[in-house]
C-alpha cells in the first residue's frame, strides 16, 4: 500500500481515542484548498513508512493506542487496503476511514466486513458547485450521492464535514450542502487554514470567527446537530 505519512499519536482525529493517522498517497479530486497538496500530486509524490513498518509500529503500540485513522489523499484508491485493514483489525484497533466518498461500494464492502468502525467523509459543497470545488472539470457526482445516502441510513457512526473557504462557499453554497444532508447526526464546518503546503491557494481566504459563526446558524437551521471546528 503507499503510505505516505505516519502521525504517530494524535488526540484529534479520531474523536475520544489516542489513536495514529496512517496518510495514503493520492486522490482523484484536486480540491484548491487542500491542506496535503503532496499527497495529492503525483510529481510531489513523497515515500513514507513501509506497510510492513507501519504495521510493526502498531504492533509495538497495542495498549498505548486505542485506534488508527486511515487518511489521504483518498484512502479507497488503495488496492490493498482491505489486506491492510484486516490485520489493523486483528491487532485490536479500533479504525476510522476519511474519504471524498467516490468510491461508495468499496465503502460499504470495508464496513460490512467489518473493516471500519467510524467513518469521516467531506461534503465538498452544494450539488451544483462540486466539481468546481473538487478542482475538477467535470464531476458526475451519483458516486458521492450514494456514499452520502449510505451513512445516512445510520448502519456505522460517521460524521461529515466541510472545509469552509472564502471564495468557494457561500451562506447559500452551505445552505444547500446543508439540505443535501438533511438529518446528518454530525456534521462539522472546519475552518479554512493555509497550511502552507495549500494545492491551489490563490484567491481563497477564511472567513472571520464571527462569520463562520453566522454560517453556522444558517447551517444549523437545516442540520441542528452542525457545530464548527477551528473556531475559537
Amino acid at each position: 500500500m503507499r503510505i505516505s505519512g505516519l502521525q504517530k499519536m494524535t488526540l484529534l482525529d479520531y474523536p475520544g481515542l489516542v489513536a495514529c493517522t496512517v496518510f495514503t498517497g493520492g486522490c482523484n479530486f484536486r480540491c484548491p484548498f487542500c491542506h496535503n497538496a503532496a499527497l495529492v500530486l503525483p510529481e510531489r509524490a513523497r515515500s513514507g513508512e513501509s506497510t510492513e513498518d507501519v504495521l510493526r509500529f502498531l504492533a509495538s503500540r497495542r495498549g498505548l493506542l486505542d485506534g488508527v485513522v486511515i487518511s489521504g489523499g483518498e484512502p479507497l484508491l488503495q488496492p490493498e487496503l482491505t489486506d491492510f485493514l484486516r490485520r489493523v483489525r486483528a491487532m485490536g484497533y479500533r479504525i476510522k476511514l476519511d474519504t471524498n466518498g467516490s468510491f461508495p461500494e468499496r465503502l460499504r464492502a470495508l464496513v460490512e466486513e467489518g473493516l471500519v468502525d467510524r467513518v469521516a467523509m467531506d461534503i465538498k459543497n452544494s450539488p451544483d458547485l462540486y466539481a468546481a470545488t473538487a478542482g475538477l472539470r467535470l464531476l458526475d457526482i451519483a458516486a458521492v450521492e450514494r456514499s452520502k445516502s449510505y451513512l445516512l441510513e445510520g448502519s456505522i457512526p460517521y460524521e461529515f464535514r466541510t472545509t469552509v473557504v472564502r471564495g468557494l462557499h457561500t451562506a447559500e453554497s452551505l445552505a444547500d450542502a446543508a439540505c443535501w444532508i438533511a438529518g446528518a447526526r454530525e456534521y462539522y464546518l472546519q475552518q479554512y487554514r493555509n497550511s502552507g503546503d495549500i494545492l491551489a491557494p490563490n484567491g481563497l481566504g477564511a472567513f472571520p470567527d464571527d462569520e463562520m459563526r453566522a454560517l453556522l446558524t444558517t447551517v444549523q437551521a437545516i442540520v441542528p446537530a452542525a457545530q464548527l471546528r477551528g473556531v475559537e
